[in-house]
């Protein structure tokens, strides 16, 4: 009598199920190709980084009106030029240029840096000499001033993050 109960019982066979799965898989993975997660985080850094540069620039912008056009200590065209640029860190040496003094906490809360820099991308509210941001700058020939993130995620690679004023 129990065989026959079973008998009358509906259910799914393991092919249904089978098939079932297979479907689910495949939208999955449709759906993670049209996502791609690792290119959504290459965007968010790239904008992390033209957000930074613009940072920046504003803070250089601001410390010259307030200082009667005088650029902060060190950046000169002569020293940094576009052939040229300084690297914005604490360590002193041939083409870079510490600006985080005269910047941090008057002109911008604190230095931001690059997503994939040794800071990790958290921004450096003590000037000191270990920092590095990641990023460039240069007095252009007429006196523009440029900040880039020579490093970026999204191809092509060699292209560089920059904004002048």
């Amino acid at each position: 009598m129990k065989t026959a109960q079973f008998k009358n019982q509906k259910a799914f066979t393991l092919i249904e199920l089978l098939v079932v799965i297979g479907i689910l898989a495949v939208l999955l993975a449709i759906t993670l190709i049209a996502i791609n997660p690792a290119r959504q985080f290459s965007q968010a850094n790239n904008t992390k980084r033209s957000s930074d540069l613009n940072a920046i620039l504003n803070a250089v912008g601001q410390y010259a009106a307030d200082n009667q056009g005088q650029l902060p200590p060190g950046l000169t065209a002569a020293a940094c030029s576009e052939l040229t640029p300084c690297a914005i860190t604490g360590v002193v040496a041939a083409g870079n240029i510490d600006i985080c003094p005269a910047l941090v906490t008057d002109y911008i809360a604190a230095m931001p840096t690059d997503p994939l820099s040794t800071a990790g991308g958290d921004p450096v509210a003590t000037c000191n000499a270990t920092y590095v941001t990641g990023y460039t700058i240069y007095v252009g020939g007429n006196g523009r001033i440029t900040v880039s993130a020579p490093t970026t995620e999204i191809p092509p690679a060699t292209a560089v993050l920059s904004v002048t004023r």
